[in-house]
């Protein structure tokens, strides 16, 4: 499907071409990954040497997939599924919904169930929150994509809903503009760190829940965290990995993920604008280019024409995730304690050759079709 992107003042010249060639990059591997006889997407497309394997199946990148499939044509979704229809798909998702026990997977695929406007989207529903009122200490991204579920769900129950969006709202830090990993858990070692999903969700999920309910401090939340993030971007563009929740400083760096540049942040930080908050499209763009063109490869890609995929990070050549053990641990014991060598000795540059399905279902959510109508982003060319 080719995009035709409108002319204004609001169109980036710089970033529709190649949020189009991603969009198509998109399109085209989700068949390499999906499994029809198990009506699931993969795990991940690993490269070993010159060939590209599929790898096993997951419900959890199947809801998101399709969750960035809904906002396509029919017949584009029916192409990346062999030929079976979203509503089938989504069928067999809501079945899966009645035995699950994982409050994020039955989230999701309440999300798409919404999304596609299924029949079982009652019955989905119910189980979203029969689980959330077990969930003693729910992880903060997956509480979120329960708030974003109930929100774009207009037959929510109004109390579960609000509810919901004041107990992800309960956990943000004022002080650090930040989302612990998970709410009402006790500390440990790295009960201080927030990765960069903790973040993002939640200005997503917030946003979705001002716009359904005009609520102000939810706004004001996600404005922050989003200032943050912002604020804490490399100077290529980089979306950084690991934050003190108590302070808002970023604690690792690596890995660069390629998911988090040209999808899960655009798609929060344009959440965010379209409910009113502050524009970012001068960051998403940074992102964007980041990923065509990289310090760490030497000017190098993710993207990948070749073999037509974008490869998973870029992370540090160290052993068994050294450099963020170690500065977990030095900033728990003294805020702020960054142990600079560590960046000479354990240096970035290596390519994590797999790439996801839901990475890519989050890449059309993104950018859809309708973004692409009135222009992908407000501001200019970085």
């Amino acid at each position: 499907m080719s995009l035709t992107v409108e002319k204004g003042i609001e169109t980036s010249p710089i970033a529709a071409p190649l949020i189009e060639r991603m969009r198509g990059i998109a399109l085209r591997s989700l068949p390499r990954m999906y499994r029809p006889e198990v009506n699931r997407f993969g795990w991940c497309l690993r490269k070993m040497g010159e060939e590209v394997r599929l790898e096993g199946e997951s419900l959890r990148y199947t809801a998101i997939t399709a969750i960035g499939l809904a906002s396509e044509e029919p017949e584009t979704a029916s192409g990346a599924l062999h030929g079976a229809t979203l509503t089938h798909l989504v069928d067999h998702l809501v079945k899966s919904a009645d035995v699950t026990k994982n409050l994020g997977d039955a989230a999701l695929i309440h999300w798409a169930a919404v999304a596609t406007e299924n029949a079982g989207v009652a019955e989905s529903r119910d189980r979203v929150l029969k689980l959330l009122a077990q969930e003693a200490q729910p992880y903060t991204v997956e509480l979120s994509w329960v708030v974003t579920a109930l929100s774009l769900d207009t037959n929510a129950p109004k109390k579960q809903r609000d509810d919901s969006a004041a107990r992800l709202l309960g956990g943000f830090s004022l002080k650090a503009r930040a989302f612990p990993h998970r709410l009402g858990a006790p500390g440990g070692l790295r009960g201080h760190v927030s990765c960069f999903a903790d973040l993002v969700y939640p200005i997503q999920a917030l946003s979705h829940y001002h716009a359904t309910s005009g609520d102000i401090p939810s706004l004001r939340a996600a404005d922050a965290c989003a200032d943050l993030i912002c604020e804490r971007m490399g100077a290529a563009g980089q979306w950084w990995w690991h934050y003190d929740y108590r302070t808002g400083a970023v604690i690792e760096n690596y890995p660069v993920y390629a998911v988090h540049q040209d999808a899960m942040a655009p798609m929060a930080l344009l959440t965010l604008a379209e409910a009113g908050g502050r524009d970012h499209s001068h960051e998403i763009q940074r992102g964007l280019n980041w990923l065509e063109s990289s310090p760490e490869l030497n000017g190098g890609s993710l993207i990948d024409s070749r073999h037509d995929v974008i490869w998973r990070k870029i992370a540090r050549r160290e052993p068994n995730k050294l450099v963020r053990k170690i500065r977990a641990a030095t900033t728990r014991a003294v805020q702020g304690w960054r142990v600079s060598a560590l960046d000479a000795i354990f240096p970035p540059g290596l390519i994590d050759w797999e790439t996801r399905p839901y990475h890519m279902g989050w890449l059309l959510h993104a950018f859809t079709p309708a973004r692409a109508a009135r222009g992908y982003l407000a501001g200019g060319p970085a």
